[in-house]
């Protein structure tokens, strides 16, 4: 593909939102029954823009997204939200019940396989606000300065689906027991995996650094070295010029690189209605760069008994 036009007989367009991150798809139609060719297509150009967004596909119902998740991979559940009803692998978030992603996240990484890839459909938009924002990981990495990198490549973080949901509450400016009601389900489960700090990609052998709001802390490190060390790499990674916004209209999709991004759904819109629907795809395990896998240390212990190491 060029960065204009699809080397297809698909016709779609391929239009880079920023030099690093996102592109707009246009002429595409999303279904179950995409060709081999566009397949391959829209592979490559996730694999260079790593955010494609789409717009105009309000024919897309949930049995259809899920039937073009099963076409780019393995449709992956979540490991302690329920999925929608009727569905078998779509997530809803919907602002009236808990589901504001205020917080710079890569999805499910608290898990050793996290996903691969996600997909977003818009249902609901508020008239203003509720943007999504991405952040590329490896662009991330690769504007680090070499003794960063350095030091990047030797951490490891711990990650975990564990929140204060007093403290989620406050931020999101939502009732606490909605708050708490929605983080109780989300963490009826716990999960804790130490991940590299620095990952590489499978399918590019790209490096991406690996971190978000699940990662709680840097292994062998004090709660002071931790703390610092976790704010320098994100803020790192959330700098403006690694990152692309969408301004969400009904019908809309975005499908991304789960594996070398971060996201954020901007907490703007009030008491807006919003409602979005994501199936994500099946992952790999994290591997460093120095060969070393991803090891999960509580593979879901219930609320409340986890192992004291882990503490």
């Amino acid at each position: 593909m060029s960065e204009q036009k699809a080397n297809n007989e698909s016709g779609w367009e391929i239009l880079p939102i920023t030099p690093n991150t996102g592109a707009e798809v246009r002429g595409a139609k999303l279904t179950g029954e995409l060709s081999e060719e566009e397949l391959a297509g829209l592979r490559d150009a996730l694999a260079k823009h790593k955010v494609l967004f789409f717009r105009g596909q309000g024919h897309l119902d949930d049995e259809g997204q899920e039937a073009l998740a099963a076409l780019l991979g393995q449709p992956f559940a979540h490991p302690t939200v329920p999925v929608k009803d009727g569905s078998g692998y779509i997530l809803e978030l919907d602002s009236h019940h808990g589901g504001r992603a205020d917080q710079w996240h890569t999805d499910v990484t608290f898990v050793d396989a996290y996903p691969s890839a996600s997909i977003l459909r818009s249902v609901v938009v508020p008239e203003a606000g509720g943007d999504t924002i991405w952040a590329n990981t490896v662009a991330a990495y690769e504007s680090l300065s070499q003794e960063l990198k350095g030091l990047a490549e030797r951490l490891w973080a711990l990650h975990s689906n564990d929140f204060d949901y007093a403290v989620a509450a406050e931020r999101k400016g939502v009732p606490l027991e909605e708050e708490r009601n929605y983080r109780q389900v989300f963490a009826s489960t716990v999960y804790e995996t130490e991940h590299p700090l620095v990952r590489v990609l499978p399918d590019t052998g790209e490096k991406a650094l690996l971190l978000g709001s699940f990662a709680k802390r840097i292994l062998n490190a004090s709660s002071s070295a931790s703390g610092h060390l976790l704010q320098l790499f994100q803020e790192h990674i959330v700098r403006l010029n690694h990152t692309v916004r969408w301004r969400w209209a009904e019908g809309d999709v975005v499908i991304w690189d789960n594996r070398a991004t971060q996201h954020v759904a901007v907490n703007d819109y009030g008491g807006q209605h919003r409602v979005v629907r994501r199936v994500t795809l099946a992952g790999d395990v994290p591997v460093s760069v120095q060969g070393e896998r991803s090891r999960t240390r509580n593979a879901g212990a219930p609320k409340g008994q986890l192992d004291p190491a882990s503490a």
